[in-house]
């Protein structure tokens, strides 16, 4: 019956991880069957401006001490990054494939999104990561956005 629980499987007692008080922390909640408080609205998302969850960062795990002596060492070896491995590569190399047409368009769906937003800092940031991903898409915002707000 998992697929009844969804993402609240581990949070019922009989299938809660015993050696976690409190059960597993994963920052998995709502979904279909929601259990106990569920977290409220509290924001299960990194990186979020309300004290949530934060990244644990490249290294996290790696002084576990875990890991033994075979042919070489196992355990958590740190990533190999590509040249291209960053969030906004392919994001960008996307918005240079739209038409004209299309690029209009997301930008008026996204300005309208964030031009609602109340806190100017995630307003600049979310723009900072569309610049991030391409330079064109981040003015052509960053211009909507302060219009539909009347800051322009």
């Amino acid at each position: 019956h998992r697929y009844r629980l969804g993402i609240n499987a581990s949070r019922l007692p009989v299938n809660e991880p015993k050696a976690v008080p409190g059960g597993a922390r994963n920052y998995g909640r709502d979904g279909a069957m929601p259990i106990g408080g569920n977290g409220g609205r509290s924001k299960n998302y990194e990186p979020n401006s309300f004290g949530g969850p934060v990244e644990a960062g490249p290294d996290a795990g790696m002084s576990s001490g875990l890991g033994w002596e075979i042919d070489g060492a196992t355990g958590t070896f740190p990533h190999l990054r590509h040249a291209e491995d960053d969030d906004f590569v392919q994001a960008g190399a996307l918005y240079r494939l739209m038409s004209s047409e299309e690029k209009d368009r997301l930008i008026d769906n996204l300005a309208g999104s964030l031009s609602q937003v109340s806190r100017v800092d995630i307003v600049t940031r979310a723009i900072g990561n569309f610049a991030a991903a391409d330079a064109e898409l981040g003015d052509r915002l960053t211009a909507v956005v302060m219009a539909r707000r009347g800051a322009a």
